[in-house]
């Protein structure tokens, strides 16, 4: 067997690694995934606004035109488990699979819009979550190659920011729209949006995987010296992996995972539940300004702001936190995971706290006002919930983030997405106190899980054979 030259960094200040890029260029690229992960991530809920319109349309139930958000959602479920791996070659890298399944995405709005049935509508609907689905799992991880563990928390955070704006601004832009032109509009304003970030990514978006450009280098190499030596070690591994090792990768290890670290487990469930209460709030909104409040679809967007609001605020508090406690434990080598969960363990009382709020102050005779600021406090708590979380995980299992995360994006999607089929009925048959109140005791039950994985969370890890 010929032996290999392993083409690696030429020293820790090596320009090309992504790690070593300008500040401006580090926050650019930033920005760019957060654009990628918001133009997909509204997708689902800007459907939300038409639903009535599809129910007249195609005359059908509301519950068979809500399968049109919840296809979406199972979408960029599955998705990860077959695509988010791809990018972890280093033949194709993270720009490549960005802009390939960016550019499906984008094509599937086309006939979404002009589909004329149910039947054409909600497969398509389906097709699209599922190409769009590698930003939202994977985005992270580009994230974590550009920036270093002191800071990598609030670039994260941002991009938490934009997961979680999407959804809840997609209201406000599909609302205006479906009232005006109807449901199609939704989907134009979609292709638009996302059409407009595909041209920024093609022209602008570098790639950021180490692996992926320590190969470009050694096919650098092997052109001008026309030696066929020069490998990457990610190059060489790629050669070795048989199919079984694709498999292994990409469907089992992340249920594996998800099944047998109890970390994983915990924050899987715990991020679901809240998932599946994001959509089922969102859905409330209808009930509650619409309804109540005598609000037109227009306007029940823009009831939508006090989410946004508050989800940005508390990003500006988190970003000082992030740098002034846990970037000097990094630099000092005293960083240990569990120093992200005193965030969550302060976020996880916004939750009840926020949904008693607003069920019990929902009805005509309080001010719109006062359930818009409870909405405030409960993206609060999702978005800590989130970063902490989401941080958390990759911190533990440094060695197998893509299928850590493909996997909680997995199960958080699939939870997600059955919670819109039965919200209306839901705040309809309980009313919306009682059935925000029964949401919030769900949350109260989930209280103690940051708790007990900040004082139990390292030895929960020395048992395990997967965390770092």
């Amino acid at each position: 067997m010929t032996e290999s030259y392993i083409v690696t960094w030429y020293g820790d200040d090596d320009p090309e690694h992504p790690r070593n890029w300008s500040l401006a260029k580090k926050c650019f690229v930033t920005f760019l995934i957060c654009l990628l992960t918001f133009s997909i991530y509204i997708g689902s809920s800007l459907y939300a606004p038409g639903i009535e319109s599809v129910v007249q349309d195609f005359h059908v139930s509301p519950v068979a035109a809500t399968l049109g958000l919840t296809l979406f959602v199972v979408g960029y479920g599955v998705g990860p488990m077959f695509l988010s791996p791809l990018s972890e070659i280093p033949h194709l890298g993270r720009t490549t699979v960005y802009i390939l399944s960016l550019a499906l995405f984008v094509a599937l709005q086309v006939p979404t819009a002009l589909a004329k049935n149910l039947g054409a509508l909600l497969p398509l609907r389906f097709l699209a979550g599922f190409a769009g689905s590698p930003a939202l799992a994977t985005g992270g991880a580009s994230l974590s190659d550009i920036w270093p563990p002191a800071t990598q928390a609030v670039a994260i955070g941002l991009w938490g920011v934009a997961a979680v704006s999407g959804p809840v601004l997609g209201p406000l832009l599909g609302g205006f729209a479906s009232q005006a032109k109807g449901w199609t509009w939704t989907i134009w304003i979609l292709l638009w949006m996302s059409g407009l970030a595909l041209a920024f990514l093609v022209v602008l978006l570098p790639e950021t995987s180490p692996s992926t450009l320590l190969y470009r280098r050694a096919a650098r190499i092997r052109r001008v010296t026309g030696d066929k030596r020069y490998k990457s070690q990610g190059e060489i591994e790629a050669e070795h992996m048989t199919l079984k090792d694709v498999a292994m990768m990409t469907m089992i290890r992340p249920f594996i995972l998800m099944f047998v670290e109890p970390i994983v487990a915990f924050w899987n469930v715990y991020i679901a539940l809240v998932y599946g209460i994001i959509y089922i709030f969102i859905e409330s909104f209808r009930v509650v300004f619409v309804e109540h409040h005598g609000f037109n679809i227009g306007q029940n967007g823009l009831a939508f702001l006090g989410v946004f609001i508050g989800a940005m605020v508390t990003f500006f508090v988190y970003a000082p936190y992030a740098l002034r406690v846990l970037r000097p434990m990094f630099l000092n080598n005293t960083f240990v995971p569990e120093m992200r969960m005193p965030v969550a363990m302060l976020g996880c009382f916004f939750l009840p706290a926020s949904l008693f709020w607003f069920g019990w102050t929902s009805s005509a005779g309080v001010h719109w006002i006062v359930p818009i600021l409870a909405s405030a406090l409960f993206s609060a708590g999702v978005y800590t919930l989130f970063a902490a979380g989401l941080n958390y995980l990759t911190d533990c299992y440094p060695r197998y983030v893509a299928s850590v995360l493909a996997g909680n994006d997995f199960f958080r999607a699939m939870v997600g997405a059955a919670f819109p089929l039965f919200s209306t009925a839901f705040f309809h048959n309980l009313g919306v106190g009682p059935a925000c109140s029964l949401l919030a005791g769900v949350t109260i039950l989930m209280i103690p899980i940051p708790w007990l994985l900040y004082y139990y969370g390292a030895r929960i890890r020395s048992w395990s054979k997967y965390a770092d």
